[in-house]
């Protein structure tokens, strides 16, 4: 089975407002995503997963387009590391994504731990005063038992920066070792992301890199599935689909010249062209 997860982002800011939606109004915009996809991907039933990690705003109305028995798993971006529980606390989380809340607008799968997510966690605890990469980990640990105590499944992204390449293997073992400690791995894939790799002109890594690297994290987690978090793009789709040691990718943008954005007609080739390349 493949994993292809989309994530969004907040690409739902107009371009007049300094975002890159040109697809639709905000109202509609996660309804044409889903509505755009859907019988695409219906091809691909018995061979992949498609969860799409929305932004909060946006979850209800993709779930109501995508329906009962879509490909579409209707996906949150993280939940808070603290959940609805009764006698305990019945929902005074102001700002905050309790898994239980998600659950009842109809989300099923959730993506903890981005870089971008780990970049805002760290300098939090920088302001306080706090260094220590693991404190992270650890609430990035707690996001994911929630997330799975409520049945949700979760796509775990781990990586390294430029400054961390030398020692990759200590600290992806310590994202992984804390982030899954007591977890069940069974609700659980890994998005691997060389967060050095990651923006404007810096070069991707190829498969000399990637695919020892997953085989690491596979060899760290029993054989948990493995995605490409850098980025799956019509570019190296084909590429990533040679990979053995990868299963499926994380995609974000579909264009990333002239009219930048994500279009839905460009995202189902993505889909394509990995899929025709894993089955060669």
């Amino acid at each position: 089975m493949k994993h292809l997860c989309l994530n969004l982002k907040r690409f739902d800011v107009p371009v007049e407002m300094g975002g890159v939606n040109r697809l639709a109004a905000g109202n509609v915009w996660a309804e044409t995503i889903v509505s755009g996809t859907k019988e695409g991907l219906e091809q691909y039933r018995s061979k992949a997963r498609f969860p799409m990690y929305f932004p909060e705003a946006h979850v209800i109305a993709a779930a109501q387009a995508a329906g009962d028995g879509s490909m579409i798993e209707v996906g949150c971006q993280s939940v808070y590391r603290a959940d609805v529980a009764p006698g305990v606390n019945f929902g005074a989380y102001t700002t905050n994504r309790p898994a239980a809340s998600m659950v009842a607008l109809g989300v099923s799968s959730t993506i903890i731990g981005h870089c971008e997510e780990r970049a805002d966690k760290l300098g939090v605890l920088q302001e306080a005063g706090v260094t220590d990469t693991a404190a992270v980990n650890r609430l990035l640990n707690k996001e994911i038992n929630c997330a799975i105590s409520r049945g949700m499944t979760v796509t775990y992204c781990i990586g390294e920066k430029a400054e961390e390449r030398e020692h990759w293997q200590d600290v992806l073992s310590e994202q992984l070792s804390i982030g899954l400690d007591g977890v069940d791995k069974e609700k659980v894939i890994i998005a691997y992301e060389p967060i050095w790799a990651i923006g404007p002109g810096k070069t991707p890594p190829g498969a000399d890199v990637i695919a020892p690297i997953a085989r690491f994290i596979k060899e760290k987690t029993g054989g948990l599935p493995v995605v490409y978090g850098g980025g799956l793009k019509q570019d190296n789709a084909a590429m990533l689909a040679s990979i053995p040691e990868i299963d499926g990718g994380l995609i974000a943008l579909t264009r990333f010249q002239g009219e930048i954005g994500f279009y839905p007609d460009e995202y189902l080739e993505i889909i394509r062209i990995y899929m025709e390349n894993c089955e060669k």
